[in-house]
């Protein structure tokens, strides 16, 4: 098939702006950038000037600022439902794929493109997840990958093509970073270089939104949060948008040393990842919500959040944000935070998030039934009897006939 326009996912870097050019030059096609503000830092409005020197004029740059979008309809519901993959990652980098590729996708409509293009790269989970969110999303899209088709498979030739086809190169000042890194407002991921032995620990100048705990003040912060159908809407009583809550939280939990992580993940390609992160917010909105769904959810409906959130978490973390069974369990989630609402008090220290306390007009919590003092007749202490007879029923069964008893 023919392309005639593109729409690449476009940093600014050395990586994209090669990828555009390789577009233009191997496709003989129209190229349109589309820059997303996902909190990440720093300035994403050179990519502007970049794209320019590239040879595109205005109308086929496309930068936004999607924070608001980004923690309201991405990272607020996945954490509705508690989600971490493998027991530990807050999947930072799965969760802002999906946004992206719906952006690639809507901007190929306004455009007319009848492709879309991205950096990542043929053995990581990235690629997997701008593709099938993508095809979900328009399933006649064309995906052009080019580190699945070029032979530019090392620092040393992709520097050699862009010095061929004049594409500027910043030289840095300092020491380069050994590390692959990616950031959004939920976290920022660091791999390769000296984490790709396993049995070596990040060094603590990599690390760059959180102090060290060791480091982190000597006096506890204290925080409460406040809780509207499972969603953040205030810190310390101050009403906050979705990405203003994030970026505090990141923020208060950064400087007290909260939201460090080393893991080895099983990516869905098949192989095994050493990588670092650090979400501060995240972590701290984690340990709040549990805490807060402590008090009013039903405990079946509790247990069944938690055996359905593996399933959840593995659908991002595999790239399928938009496939019928995560819209159809994002459904029930949904519907378990009606009366997830009120107050959540934590202390913060030296990378610990501790609930001190939680409270809810809507709790299910009742001090009259679980006190241990004089319940005023508001339990029978006596139907525990028949209770735990019915209960023990067919274990007195099976131990009777491996006893030979009955």
């Amino acid at each position: 098939m023919k392309v005639k326009k593109v729409v690449l996912a476009y940093s600014g870097g050395l990586d994209t702006s090669i990828i555009l050019r390789w577009l233009q030059e191997e496709y003989d096609c129209e190229v349109v950038t589309f820059t997303a503000d996902l909190g990440q830092g720093g300035e994403v409005e050179p990519a502007r000037a970049k794209a320019k020197a590239m040879g595109l004029p205005d109308e086929n740059i496309y930068i936004e600022d999607v924070r608001e979008e980004f923690v309201r309809d991405f990272v607020f519901p996945m954490f509705r439902a508690n989600t971490i993959y493998e027991g530990e990652y807050l999947l930072g980098t799965s969760i802002a794929r999906p946004l992206i590729s719906k952006r690639l996708v809507e901007i190929a409509a306004e455009t007319g493109a009848d492709a879309i293009s991205h950096g990542a790269t043929g053995k990581g989970n990235d690629q997997v997840r701008f593709e099938l969110n993508a095809y979900a999303l328009n399933p006649a899209i064309q995906v052009i990958a080019p580190w699945r088709e070029w032979d530019l498979n090392s620092r040393i030739s992709l520097l050699a093509y862009a010095e061929k086809h004049d594409i500027p190169i910043e030289m840095k000042r300092g020491k380069e970073s050994p590390f692959s890194m990616d950031a959004n407002l939920l976290h920022i991921s660091y791999e390769g270089g000296p984490l790709e032995d396993p049995w070596v620990g990040p060094p603590n100048e990599m690390w760059r939104w959180t102090k060290s705990p060791e480091m982190a003040p000597n006096e506890a912060t204290f925080i409460e949060l406040t809780y509207r159908h499972g969603d953040i809407v205030a810190i310390d009583g101050v009403e906050m948008s979705p990405a203003e809550v994030l970026t505090a939280l990141n923020i208060v939990g950064g400087e007290n040393g909260i939201g460090r992580l080393d893991i080895v993940e099983n990516r869905f390609v098949g192989m095994k990842s050493r990588g670092a992160y650090e979400t501060p917010g995240g972590t701290i909105m984690l340990k709040a919500h549990r805490a807060i769904e402590s008090i009013t959810l039903d405990r079946e409906m509790a247990h069944l959040k938690d055996e359905m959130m593996p399933k959840y978490a593995k659908m991002i973390y595999n790239g399928f944000w938009f496939a019928p069974e995560r819209l159809m369990m994002q459904q029930a989630i949904d519907y378990s935070q009606q009366y997830v609402n009120g107050d959540v008090y934590l202390k913060l220290y030296k990378g610990n998030v501790d609930v001190l306390g939680r409270r809810s007009e809507d709790t299910l919590f009742n001090q009259k039934i679980v006190t241990f003092e004089d319940d005023e007749g508001a339990y029978d202490q006596s139907d525990a009897d028949g209770f735990i007879k019915l209960n023990a029923l067919r274990l007195r069964t099976l131990a009777s006939r491996l006893e030979g008893l009955d």
